[in-house]
């Protein structure tokens, strides 16, 4: 049975979390809604209904939420040409890639938005496939869009791996049955992140692939 490498991108490849709170903060604030940033910051890696949901609460006015998200997509799509991935974010998912492992992004990120996150990594020719949200009916931390990419990479949960920068991330591991990795570099705390569900915690990209012999990763053999 084949084995899959399910990777979140916002934080967790790309370091791009801050900028999503900037344009969620900025698109709040000029529909007359003052969220801390702090807790937009919490909630990055929610898809953008759920996002407004946690920080607005169900009981408000659904009827602004298209438009709150266009602000938010207007906002951010200024800094596509300047969007960075993480050091050693493409390699690590090249030596997944070369050692056998089927690669996949697991993503609340549109269309327009993952094509700018994908040219920042530059490493497309490791990848098999892509799950997003809009695949599936409910997002992280539902289950769904980690059994989406079982299905995609036809590997069963207990030879897949989830690597995430969000407690969403963790839980929607956790909940699909799949072992999660936690990476620090989307600015969750690791103590976050393991009462969440990872299993493990590492810097960023580099940290996990200098360590990708001890890590979760090595307790799944090939086959």
């Amino acid at each position: 049975m084949d084995r899959a490498a399910l990777f979140d991108v916002d934080g967790t490849l790309a370091d791009t979390n801050h900028l999503h709170v900037t344009c969620w903060w900025e698109a709040l604030r000029q529909a007359g809604h003052h969220v801390p940033m702090h807790a937009v910051h919490r909630a990055i890696g929610l898809p953008g209904e759920d996002l407004l949901s946690h920080l607005l609460g169900e009981q408000r006015d659904h009827s602004e939420d298209d438009r709150l998200s266009a602000a938010h997509d207007t906002l951010y799509a200024t800094y596509f040409p300047r969007l960075r991935a993480f050091d050693a974010a493409a390699d690590l998912l090249r030596t997944l890639s070369d050692a056998g492992w089927k690669v996949l992004l697991v993503t609340s990120a549109k269309e327009r938005e993952l094509g700018a996150l994908r040219e920042a990594i530059g490493a497309d020719d490791a990848l098999t496939a892509t799950a997003t949200s809009d695949d599936v009916e409910q997002g992280k931390p539902a289950p769904d869009p980690v059994r989406h990419a079982l299905d995609l990479a036809g590997a069963p949960a207990d030879r897949a791996v989830f690597v995430g920068d969000s407690v969403w991330d963790m839980k929607a591991a956790a909940r699909a049955g799949v072992s999660a990795i936690g990476l620090l570099c989307g600015g969750i705390p690791r103590a976050d992140l393991e009462h969440a569900g990872a299993a493990a915690t590492y810097r960023d990209p580099a940290d996990l692939l200098a360590r990708l012999g001890d890590s979760p990763f090595s307790r799944v053999p090939a086959r």
